[in-house]
């Protein structure tokens, strides 16, 4: 039974984490509104790599791409690689104080934003702006609040 409460809460921030993403924001908020989605699997993969893997990264990216209106398969990629890589370092990520694993986090965000711009401008040539960076600041940012409340959701009744 603990299971199943264990996997409900990952789901629960996961759509938590989607609502987020496509909730209308006002302004100025829309352009620098990071993804959520992909902070909260960085975390998941990171703290239970058990409970989260590629397989859940492609899902959850194939999601975001019908939820944000991508092309399809563009967020799967992105999630994917982002995922792996925090598979392979999970054992050394867990040890780094939050700074350090705030460098990491925008590394992961940079990447990601690096490559749905090149996919973009695949499809058809796009303009980069200053602004479309500012997600990755932002995530950053909030990468400290994220790791504190997912750490407490996942400590409360000892989440595996």
């Amino acid at each position: 039974m603990n299971n199943y409460t264990n996997s409900g809460r990952i789901i629960l921030t996961i759509i938590i984490a989607m609502c987020f993403r496509i909730v209308p924001w006002p302004g100025f908020l829309t352009s620098i509104n990071p993804d959520w989605v992909l902070l909260v699997l960085i975390y998941w993969a990171i703290a239970v790599p058990e409970r989260i893997g590629i397989f859940h990264a492609w899902t959850i990216g194939l999601l975001i791409d019908v939820l944000t209106g991508r092309v399809f398969g563009q967020y799967a990629l992105a999630y994917t690689l982002v995922i792996y890589v925090c598979l392979l370092l999970h054992k050394r990520l867990r040890q780094f104080p939050l700074p350090q694993q705030g460098f990491f986090i925008f590394f992961c965000l940079l990447f990601t934003q690096m490559l749905l711009f090149w996919l973009q401008n695949i499809q058809h040539s796009a303009q980069l702006h200053a602004y479309f960076w500012l997600p990755v600041v932002t995530g950053t940012l909030c990468w400290p609040v994220i790791y504190t409340a997912l750490r407490r959701v996942r400590l409360s009744r000892r989440t595996k």
